[in-house]
């Protein structure tokens, strides 16, 4: 309660809002005030007594979020009150596979760490976030369609041996969900779905207040709804999926073909075409570029049209669009909400809002954050 209620909790609402007597809250109170885990602090009140909140001690450590892409890695450092401190985003390659890639993370956050004048010694935990299935107990990957050579890889083993704490490992898309419920867009709410659209699509689902990861970690894989059976191979070996008909490296190849068939676009400065990213996509989509914001637009329509399925499925009260797809904003956004409110059942789509993720880039980063924070305060609680 404390870590989660923005600008801190009373003893008199800590009480209230947990069922608990006063003295049973002070009791717990004085032994975390005493261990250093929270402090209390003053606020400015119009009149009368000063009331007093209690908050996480900022100044008790730093923790890490680590959000690993297809395409770029995102390294947050934050204090024990998730207040980010310094963040380093850098381009990587998931094809390269686990040694290559978690060497650049291990050299991107020594480089992290440095700027700070802190050390790896000085960090308490690091939450880890990857785009594929995740076995949460073991801390690996199951057959993920984007990481080839990542399959049953001792990736949270290989990274504690690396950095010598504790590390968390989830899939991005969960850790997206738990970031905008803790810090963003989602703060309040119990059943949300949090939409990655990045060089893949994912679904991190929180229903009842807890993240649904199905029996085998593989809950949430939206991209692999079937949208056009006949349409383009996607990297799971199928058909039309949605990932191969929305994702990053659709919107890319969807730009080439453009350029192929002779429609004007500013796009077709870019030497060689096969270059052309989503990226690009979506800055020209920006600066009004016709053939971009088409590529863009029938994107968002593909994305409404599966997640009102998945709205028609679990029936939420949000559904959050984040990723590096999703900066572009309201001409994803639109189409989405439109097909979302065209397809799916009445009762459902009234009572589900669609919204751009308020941290950003920075969602499923936050998540990691907020895991790496839960086993750090959890264990000087018990300690």
């Amino acid at each position: 309660m404390i870590r989660f209620t923005p600008g801190g909790i009373s003893r008199v609402e800590l009480a209230r809002q947990l069922g608990l007597t006063r003295a049973a809250v002070t009791t717990i109170v004085n032994d975390l005030l005493e261990k250093n885990i929270i402090c209390e602090d003053e606020r400015k009140s119009a009149g009368g007594r000063t009331p007093i909140v209690l908050e996480i001690n900022p100044k008790r450590g730093r923790v890490v979020g680590v959000d690993i892409g297809a395409t770029h890695a995102n390294i947050i450092l934050a204090d024990y009150s998730a207040r980010v401190i310094r963040d380093h985003e850098f381009p990587l390659r998931i094809g390269d596979g686990p040694e290559a890639c978690l060497q650049k993370v291990d050299e991107g956050l020594r480089e992290l760490l440095a700027k700070e004048g802190l050390q790896l010694s000085d960090v308490s935990a690091v939450g880890v976030g990857v785009p594929g299935p995740v076995v949460v107990e073991v801390g690996l990957v199951s057959a993920p369609p984007i990481m080839p050579g990542w399959d049953n890889f001792p990736i949270r083993d290989r990274l504690e041996a690396m950095w010598g704490c504790p590390v968390t490992l989830n899939n991005d898309a969960e850790l997206g969900a738990l970031g905008e419920w803790a810090y963003g867009a989602a703060r309040g709410e119990s059943n949300i779905a949090y939409i990655k659209v990045g060089t893949g699509v994912g679904a991190g689902l929180l229903l009842g207040g807890q993240i649904y990861r199905g029996s085998t970690g593989s809950a949430g894989e939206i991209g692999h709804f079937t949208i056009d059976e006949n349409g383009p191979r996607c990297s799971c070996g199928n058909r039309g999926c949605l990932e191969a008909m929305a994702g990053g490296y659709a919107i890319s190849a969807r730009a080439v073909q453009q350029i192929k068939a002779g429609h004007r676009t500013v796009l077709a400065e870019i030497d060689p075409i096969t270059a052309i990213t989503a990226r690009d996509v979506i800055s020209a989509a920006r600066r009004g570029d016709l053939v971009a914001q088409h590529i863009v637009i029938d994107g968002g329509r593909h994305l409404g049209t599966a997640i009102a399925s998945l709205v028609n499925l679990i029936n939420p009260s949000m559904v959050i669009v984040g990723g590096g797809v999703a900066q572009i904003g309201d001409l994803l956004l639109e189409p989405i909400r439109q097909s979302v409110k065209a397809r799916s059942l009445r009762v459902s789509s009234s009572a589900v809002r669609v919204t751009e993720a308020l941290l950003g880039r920075r969602s499923s980063g936050m998540g990691a954050v907020v895991q790496a924070l839960t086993i750090v305060l959890h264990e000087l609680a018990e300690a």
